[in-house]
């Protein structure tokens, strides 16, 4: 049975393709979906880009027909837009001057005056709420959802081998074939391993002993890094034997590095380690530069109205950097706070002298970055549309660095199945080119009382 999608203007704004997303069903816009874009339209950054593109799409069927009766969708569906039903009647709670409430009421209409099925689509929960209320049904926009964070990619397994192929691991690898786990009755089974993918191997005969590897055309070989120590910095467990692994590689092997992790799992410490190792103290000339961004206010924020240059306007969001760059300046614990001047002078001269910059990310779009190590942190606060526009960018010999939380997002209509973060993870899974880890809540490497709260909290 066919069914009516009415759009939500904040659908069009995260992905203003959505109108080609719903196959040969109808498309619904009420006029107040264009009054909404239409303020919008002007506005700098993603949001003001998202709305002139659902605009310029709606321009381009006006001219090949109707929008009133309807055009045709490359689908096979039909995009009408509404104007009627401004008498239908709401419960007397609900303002009919609000904006969501007028669309409610355009949803309303329809089920009353046709027989196929009214869904609303909307990023809105509480607006989703709403249409239950009134009768309505009502979704989210799920075509840019990937699965629950339980069940998405890590980029690890831990696997068994036979004893006789383990002893062999370090000269010839492990074909894939020949891994396996078990289930919960003991049964074997032979896991589903993706490029790139890393591996935790244990010998069937003796559990105690281990092995780590990464997958790479059908075999499991040994790490390349493990011994490295980047800026100073050793790995304490296996997820950072792992990221270590993915950071340091050069940029025509893993241009990107996608890691996920809860705080204190030293995602941004040791990215930054890398970092300057390949900047300081090996400068082979593999990058001109390190570029940091934090999307963790919004990916479009308008920093304009705050004084000072574009530095010192983003240098707030920056704070988390410099506290992993003081403890990587001066390694010796008990002595680097004692000169706090002198503390802050090398982390200051870091910049100065062009080895590592913050930019804002809303400058990024346009651009082609080149030459350049790219950290983005907090990267669970993007978009899948802006992650996209990052990871386009690339220019040649860039790597970029994926970094976040997708249990700590701050951006309202994202959740853990819908930012950008979790949906590069699932999408580029199994890409050559893409290196995934995902580190545990017990590799937290903070104080005592940190891991203990996460323990209990």
């Amino acid at each position: 049975m066919l069914k009516t999608y009415v759009l939500d203007t904040n659908v069009l704004i995260q992905a203003p393709y959505a109108f080609e997303c719903f196959e040969d069903n109808q498309v619904i816009v009420p006029v107040v979906v264009l009054e909404e874009l239409d303020k919008l339209k002007n506005g700098e950054g993603e949001k003001g880009y998202n709305a002139r593109t659902a605009i310029r799409f709606l321009e381009e069927l006006r001219l090949k027909g109707d929008l009133l009766a309807g055009v045709e969708l490359k689908s096979g569906g039909l995009l009408r837009v509404e104007k009627n039903f401004i008498s239908v009647e709401l419960p007397q709670d609900m303002p009919e001057d609000r904006m969501d409430n007028r669309i409610l009421k355009v949803c309303l209409g329809l089920a009353r005056s046709q027989s196929d099925p009214v869904v609303l689509v909307t990023k809105d929960m509480l607006l989703r709420v709403k249409a239950q209320i009134v009768g309505i049904k009502a979704e989210d926009f799920t075509t840019e959802q990937v699965g629950t964070h339980d069940g998405q990619y890590e980029g690890r397994i831990s696997v068994y081998a036979p004893e006789e192929i383990f002893k062999d691991f370090k000269k010839k690898g492990i074909p894939v074939s020949m891994v396996y786990t078990c289930d919960s009755e003991g049964n074997r089974i032979t896991p589903q391993l993706w490029e790139n993918e890393f591996v935790i191997i244990s010998a069937d005969q003796s559990t105690k002993k281990t092995q780590l590897g990464r997958v790479e055309n059908g075999i499991i070989h040994k790490l390349e890094y493990k011994k490295a120590k980047p800026y100073g910095v050793s790995p304490r467990n296996c997820g950072q034997y792992f990221l270590q692994e993915a950071l340091m590689q050069p940029a025509k092997k893993a241009p990107l590095v996608i890691v996920k992790g809860m705080a204190g799992t030293s995602k941004t410490f040791y990215s930054l380690a890398v970092g300057l190792e390949k900047m300081i103290n090996n400068p082979t000339g593999e990058y001109r530069r390190i570029l940091i961004c934090r999307p963790n206010a919004q990916f479009d924020s308008d920093i304009g109205f705050l004084p000072g240059d574009e530095q010192e306007k983003i240098s707030p969001l920056m704070r988390p950097i410099m506290d992993n760059l003081e403890q990587l300046v001066d390694s010796n614990e008990e002595l680097r706070f004692e000169n706090e001047r002198e503390l802050q002078g090398k982390v200051e001269e870091i910049f100065e002298r062009g080895i590592i910059q913050a930019e804002a990310l809303n400058f990024i779009r346009g651009r082609s970055i080149i030459k350049t190590y790219l950290i983005i942190d907090e990267a669970q606060n993007m978009t899948p549309a802006q992650v996209k526009g990052i990871i386009t960018r690339a220019g040649k010999d860039t790597k970029i660095i994926l970094l976040g939380d997708p249990n700590q997002i701050d951006r309202p209509f994202l959740d853990e199945r819908t930012n950008g973060l979790s949906y590069a993870s699932e999408h580029m899974k199994g890409s050559p080119l893409c290196w995934q880890i995902t580190l545990t809540a017990e590799e937290c490497e903070r104080s005592g009382l940190a891991m203990d709260a996460i323990q209990r909290l």
